[in-house]
């Protein structure tokens, strides 16, 4: 009988997968030059810093194994990230405290770990909310009250997007909220899965304030809002949860009646 070169008859079986023995949820805060490291190396430095820290993190199987850390939301460049999450699998039970400990203890300047706790195995965090903050130079306050007021009765705030495609797109209903502070502005936006959220840029290009950046002055994210830490009451506005709002667009050149698909999916007309 022929055997496969490749596969081996007497080859030993792979060793099984661990299972998960607890999943923990961090809360952590990231400032200084580490707000200049991207979230891909993020990535790198939270595994590093767990072997370093000894914890006993879960990898993914295969040629090029990973740690099973998720974060919430990638943070962009250069934004400062007062409370950020990522959640960890573990290979075996570790008091959160002790996991806290640890991590405090080995971090990088810039990192600063401010709450572990234990979740079930099955939680996924989901971002509902995320609220950002700004500091404002004195000279740039005194007009700003009546914009604010403009943009938050206005029914609709039109951008225009080139990535990941060209299209049109309403920030108004991701604009929850728009406050001002003696010194700063914050902004509290809907995160939808599927529809995405505003981005913090683009609120302030509305309000005249795109060059704060150019300035000098330091966008922080102050909180993430998960779903499962929200009230049940406070679950954003109708119409997040499916797409984004779209604009009524002028309608197609007459290119001859196409036929039906007779099933829908990837091989129908309309893919």
């Amino acid at each position: 009988m022929l055997h496969d070169s490749s596969f081996p008859a007497d080859a030993p079986p792979s060793d099984p997968e661990p299972a998960t023995a607890d999943k923990v949820r961090i809360r952590f805060r990231k400032d200084g030059l580490l707000r200049l490291v991207s979230h891909h190396d993020l990535m790198h430095v939270f595994e590093r810093l767990f072997r370093r820290a000894d914890i006993p993190f879960r990898s993914t199987r295969g040629f090029h194994p990973q740690p099973r850390i998720v974060f919430a939301l990638a943070l962009a460049l250069g934004v400062v990230g007062s409370e950020e999450v990522a959640e960890v699998e573990l290979e075996r039970a570790l008091d959160p405290d002790e996991v806290r400990r640890r991590l405090e203890q080995h971090g990088p300047p810039g990192l600063h770990f401010l709450s572990v706790r234990r979740i079930d195995l099955r939680t996924r965090a989901q971002v509902s909310r995320v609220r950002y903050r700004i500091p404002l130079p004195p000279d740039r306050l005194a007009d700003l009250p009546p914009r604010l007021t403009e943009l938050l009765q206005s029914d609709h705030l039109w951008v225009e997007r080139t990535r990941p495609r060209p299209r049109r797109l309403d920030l108004r209903p991701f604009v929850h909220e728009l406050r001002l502070g003696d010194d700063h502005l914050e902004m509290a936006l809907w995160v939808s899965g599927s529809a995405g959220t505003a981005r913090p840029e683009e609120v302030l290009q509305a309000l005249g304030l795109a060059d704060l950046g150019e300035a000098g002055l330091i966008l922080e994210r102050s909180k993430l809002e998960l779903k499962d830490e929200l009230p049940d009451t406070e679950v954003g506005p109708v119409g997040l949860t499916q797409s984004a709002p779209q604009p009524a667009e002028a309608a197609p050149k007459d290119r001859g009646q196409r036929p039906a698909p007779l099933l829908p999916g990837p091989l129908s007309f309309d893919s």
